[in-house]
């Protein structure tokens, strides 16, 4: 598994389901991507630009992320984003 360094986390969005008004469920490809996420791996925080960083996320927390936060990577087949802590908009509760 991928661990996280610094004030990263590794989420993997999850999937969204929309249905039309008229009852047709768009899935996935079919729209935009999910802005929620679940948190899999919480690096161990640090120093950013001198000052102290402490997680608040943590494994297994649901998230809301900015669309085009990140960076998407695949890991045996398995598709993940790595985000600053600061990336993340929201916890889920």
């Amino acid at each position: 598994m991928l661990k996280p360094l610094g004030d990263r986390v590794l989420v993997k969005r999850l999937e969204s389901e929309e249905t039309t008004k008229s009852g047709i469920i768009l899935t996935g490809k079919s729209q935009e991507k999910s802005q929620v996420a679940e948190v899999l791996k919480v690096g161990p925080g640090g120093e950013v630009e001198g000052k102290k960083v402490e997680m608040v996320v943590k494994e297994g927390d649901k998230v809301i992320l900015n669309q085009y936060a990140g960076t998407e990577i695949k890991y045996e087949e398995e598709e993940y984003l790595i985000v600053k802590q600061n990336e993340i908009l929201a916890i889920v509760e």
